[in-house]
């Protein structure tokens, strides 16, 4: 049984580098400009389009007022969380918006601190990730070692999620952050978030909205999404300058990108190649590599629960 989820060598040829892409993947320069411009405008678009959304999950609740509406509703605010903190990821890499102020002050007030993300630490820590996947001061190291495990080992870890264990435990450093005063700023600034989120849902006249399809939401199916999404970024991948070795690859399919990697999240291995072109651009990117010959056709899972399976293989 492998210890890890690395591609055999046969699926990672060496054909790089051609005179598109560099040996590591980036693209040569005169492409790199084209496929590094911001969609500002779009993304402006895209980002109401974001709350639109989310405004419609709520409203839609409302508006029926049965009970399996808001089963439906608490569902797919776990997914509403998801266009929240992707688009978050995408203002920390400073690819929202050509402008920096504008980038942070959109990145950190409608879409981080919504989803209880502290903008400028997550951005610190997500650039170490960069540097140097699964090396010594990778963050997340924790969430994304040990794969494979087995069936039972993983429906513990999503049960936990599930219930809000891992949700709770995601809060608490909130709350101590209020206590502090080297964190109390963006603890505050967090929960004043959260107070004009309660306050909005509560005029609508419904106070327990907000426990019922936010706080909910966040605490329990979001970490089960998360997670999800993010075993199949980097479950059993080891630290190599090769990011085929560091990335999974997945086919990607509509209901994944409705659910869990929507705006192209789920072209994650490009990301990794160059983490300075926008989402609008992954999938040129990835077709690059592919047409290069670095991505072969059997490196990519077919599917995501394909590769569930293969992180969960491992006997009890």
């Amino acid at each position: 049984m492998a210890v890890t989820m690395v591609p055999s060598a046969d699926l990672r040829p060496e054909t790089l580098p051609t005179a598109r892409l560099s040996v590591t993947g980036r693209p040569a320069p005169e492409l790199r400009a084209d496929l590094r411009r911001i969609a500002g405008f779009r993304n402006v678009l895209t980002v109401a389009g974001a709350w639109a959304q989310v405004a419609a999950v709520v409203g839609g609740a409302v508006w029926l007022d049965t009970w399996w509406g808001w089963i439906v509703a608490f569902a797919l605010m776990a997914r509403s969380f998801a266009l929240l903190a992707i688009l978050a990821h995408e203002a920390a890499h400073r690819m929202l918006f050509n402008g920096r102020r504008s980038n942070d002050l959109v990145g950190r007030w409608l879409l981080a601190y919504p989803a209880f993300i502290p903008f400028d630490q997550y951005r610190r820590v997500h650039m170490a990730h960069h540097r140097d996947e699964m090396g010594p001061d990778e963050p997340d190291l924790g969430l994304y070692a040990g794969y494979p495990i087995s069936r039972a080992s993983l429906r513990r870890k999503l049960g936990r999620d599930a219930v809000g264990i891992s949700g709770w435990k995601n809060l608490r450093p909130l709350l101590v952050a209020l206590t502090r005063p080297s964190s109390r700023r963006v603890a505050v600034s967090i929960v004043a978030v959260q107070l004009a989120l309660a306050a909005a849902l509560t005029l609508a006249g419904w106070p327990q909205l907000y426990l019922l399809v936010w706080l909910g939401p966040w605490l329990t199916g979001w970490r089960v999404n998360n997670r999800l999404r993010a075993i199949a970024e980097h479950g059993g991948m080891v630290r190599s300058p090769d990011r085929r070795a560091t990335t999974h690859l997945v086919r990607q399919h509509l209901v994944a990108r409705f659910w869990m990697v929507p705006y192209h999240t789920g072209w994650h291995l490009a990301h990794h190649v160059d983490a300075g072109i926008p989402w609008r651009n992954l999938p040129r990117l990835q077709a690059e590599l592919a047409a290069a010959g670095w991505i072969p056709p059997g490196l990519a899972y077919p599917s995501y629960r394909a590769l569930w399976r293969a992180l969960a293989n491992r006997p009890t």
